[in-house]
């Protein structure tokens, strides 16, 4: 009995000595490995001077610059139509003609009304000139005191009264020219020509269709001439970028039509009307048409073609730049302009100042990250321009943006990697 109560006693001091090493091990490890700085994987870049181009993005379709849209005037049917979509189309050739018995059968009776109303005037005109006559030869007779006072009165009645149907008489020939020429402008209008040189774009009627006029409501839509030789692209800017834009910015254009080919063009116009979709609703957004004209156009675009555009709004050269991602947004930390002998980025004046939103980079010295304050300015794609703060030369944090955004502190120690190493890591991990 006695033996077994000390092998029991053996066992218990084997098992509380175990756990007591154990536990001093878990705190050695607490304390000495808390105490070990973390070290920050990150990629460079060397800084250095660019050419840099905004551009604005924008999408739309391709237009022809001038094109016509043909609309029915007189109502009638199609008797006659030479041409076909896709027609190229000189200015003043034949492109349709509409039925005009009846406005011919008008013109008829609006002539034969004009030869009534002038025979009229004619007659009223012999009439006119023999009491003109009569009242002079009777002026002359009482100035003689060879007619009496009564007498002249009644030659200068009839002499204002002839006058007076004279006069409407001529305006009864004048309406009735009227008439007739308003009749004729409806028969010519029942022949319609082509006002430019151009392409048939589009044809919306039949030989033999019925069309109507414009008398009421808008005609008949017809057909559409376009010049294909001046081709545009139409495109929707985004409000916070249209005043970015100016008239004659270089534009690159491409058409989804045309893969990757590309098309220089110039910005002719900015509207100045809003273009609203979604209105009233969370999706509202707001866009402005702009306009540019293509330099060198394809003779195979074509109306309604969907496009991209690229609108180089400025351009500055030989500028200190940084990739867009190391430029980052901190409020949790001060920054200092580098150069600054004897900054403490710790120290902040007052507790506004900590909560200010600076621009910021990291720069790599001596295997440790320091921030430093800058002042921006354009971006294209990949870079962005450094007004002020940075010299040149420097190597500067351009990944991962895990560590620019929040991981890196001033005197974080840093270690350097390649980029193709660390794609190489990536692609371990996923494997």
């Amino acid at each position: 009995m006695a033996n077994g109560k000390k092998k029991k006693s053996k066992k218990k001091l084997f098992i509380f000595g175990g756990i007591g090493v154990l536990l001093l091990a878990l705190v050695m490890i607490a304390l000495f490995g808390g105490s070990k700085e973390e070290i920050v994987a990150v990629q460079t870049e060397k800084v250095e001077k660019r050419d840099i181009t905004q551009t604005v993005s924008a999408t739309g379709t391709i237009n022809p610059e001038f094109k016509v849209t043909i609309t029915s005037e007189v109502t009638g049917e199609i008797v006659g139509l030479p041409v076909k979509e896709g027609d190229k189309v000189s200015k003043g050739q034949l492109l349709i003609r509409i039925k005009g018995d009846a406005y011919v059968a008008q013109k008829e009776r609006a002539d034969a009304n004009l030869q009534s109303a002038d025979a009229n005037l004619q007659m009223r005109k012999a009439e006119l000139d023999k009491i003109t006559q009569d009242y002079n030869r009777m002026k002359e007779l009482h100035s003689k005191n060879l007619a009496s006072d009564s007498e002249l009165e009644t030659a200068k009645s009839n002499y204002l009264s002839t006058k007076a149907l004279y006069e409407s008489a001529e305006a009864n020939v004048l309406q009735n020219k009227a008439s007739l020429k308003e009749i004729i402008e409806q028969v010519n209008k029942t022949t319609i020509y082509s006002p430019i040189d151009g392409v048939v774009t589009k044809l919306n009627v039949e030989l033999g269709e019925r069309v109507l006029g414009s008398g009421f409501s808008q005609g008949t839509d017809i057909m559409t001439v376009s010049d294909l030789r001046n081709i545009e692209a139409k495109v929707e800017v985004d409000e916070n970028d249209v005043v970015l834009i100016s008239v004659n910015d270089t534009t690159r254009i491409k058409v989804d039509a045309f893969g990757d080919k590309e098309f220089k063009g110039i910005v002719t116009q900015i509207g100045n009307s809003a273009v609203t979709s979604g209105l009233g609703t969370q999706e509202q957004v707001v866009n402005f048409e702009v306009r540019i004209k293509l330099l060198n156009p394809d003779i195979a675009l074509r109306p309604g073609m969907s496009c991209n555009a690229d609108i180089e709004t400025e351009t500055v050269k030989d500028m200190i730049s940084v990739p867009i991602q190391s430029v980052t947004a901190r409020t949790d930390m001060p920054a200092v302009n580098e150069g600054d002998e004897g900054a403490n980025v710790k120290q902040v004046k007052n507790s506004d100042a900590k909560k200010k939103v600076q621009e910021l980079v990291f720069i790599v010295e001596n295997g440790k990250a320091k921030s430093v304050n800058v002042e921006t300015g354009i971006s294209d794609d990949n870079y962005l321009q450094i007004k002020s703060g940075l010299k040149g030369g420097e190597q500067v944090v351009s990944g991962s943006y895990s560590a620019i955004s929040r991981e890196l502190k001033d005197g974080a120690v840093v270690r350097v990697e390649e980029k193709n190493q660390k794609a190489s890591n990536n692609k371990e991990k996923t494997e």
